[in-house]
């Protein structure tokens, strides 16, 4: 994929596999790319951090040394951004009423290097990284311990994620009944995968560890038909809905929590 292509996936639809066929990956726990046997591995760039700075959004990132970053929206429209000798970069993002999905690259000694997933940049000043089978991270969520985003597939597949202490442990319960558990990471981010199909309707979904709990009344339901285009937002009484295609093909839905 040319470095000009930026968005590469989610501006051609669809990723089809050998047969022809869209693929999805099911809903997961978030998984790091591995290098592999791949002895010129480069590690994707990465957002790390955000800040609202009257009407832009200032994205702050790694990168590989001196390569030239890209953030390019589905319309063609791109921000460019160089990394320093250490691979830290700052890019400056316009707001806008509306909400807005990005793709992120890298380009370094002729080699394109695509960012995890998309960032979606959203009217309330908050901007998440989507995450094709796995749960939305919201960046520079804060500290104070709370659900942030559910993500959900056709088939019922979802993960709830949010913020806790570092290291904290953490149960979720789901209408009234424990779902799933976990710990939140070293950074705060929890990332807990149901069991069990999250079914269409209304569900009030809880999560309480020592000394916190917060919980959230959402809406679940399958989308309808994108009529060919990238993705799809709504606002909703619990927040923001995206539905989005995924680089395999398939469909997610992320609910952004208020």
């Amino acid at each position: 994929m040319g470095f000009g292509a930026g968005f590469g996936a989610i501006v051609t639809l669809l990723a089809l596999d050998g047969c022809g066929r869209p693929t999805h990956a099911p809903l997961s726990a978030p998984q790091s790319p591995s290098p592999a046997a791949d002895a010129g591995y480069l590690a994707p760039p990465a957002v790390t951090a955000v800040r609202r700075d009257g009407a832009e959004f200032v994205l702050e990132g790694r990168a590989a040394p001196k390569a030239q970053l890209r953030l390019g929206d589905p319309a063609g429209e791109t921000w460019l951004a160089q990394a320093d000798a250490r691979g830290d970069w700052t890019l400056r993002l316009p707001r806008a009423g509306r909400a807005r999905i990005f793709g992120l690259s890298m380009r370094q000694d002729g080699r394109v290097t695509q960012a995890q997933g998309y960032l979606l940049a959203a009217p309330s000043g908050e901007v998440a990284q989507l995450r094709a089978g796995a749960g939305a991270a919201v960046l520079s969520p804060g500290s104070t311990p709370r659900l942030t985003a559910l993500d959900f597939d056709q088939e019922g597949g979802a993960v709830v994620s949010g913020v806790a202490p570092a290291g904290a442990a953490v149960s979720l319960a789901i209408d009234g009944r424990v779902a799933a558990g976990g710990r939140a990471d070293a950074s705060g981010r929890l990332a807990l995968v149901l069991t069990q199909p999250l079914r269409p309707g209304a569900h009030r979904l809880a999560i309480a560890g020592e000394g916190f709990q917060n919980a959230a009344t959402v809406a679940v339901a399958p989308h309808t038909p994108l009529s060919g285009a990238p993705y799809r937002t709504a606002a909703a009484a619990d927040g923001l809905r995206v539905d989005w295609i995924t680089p395999g093909g398939g469909v997610q839905s992320t609910l952004l929590l208020n």
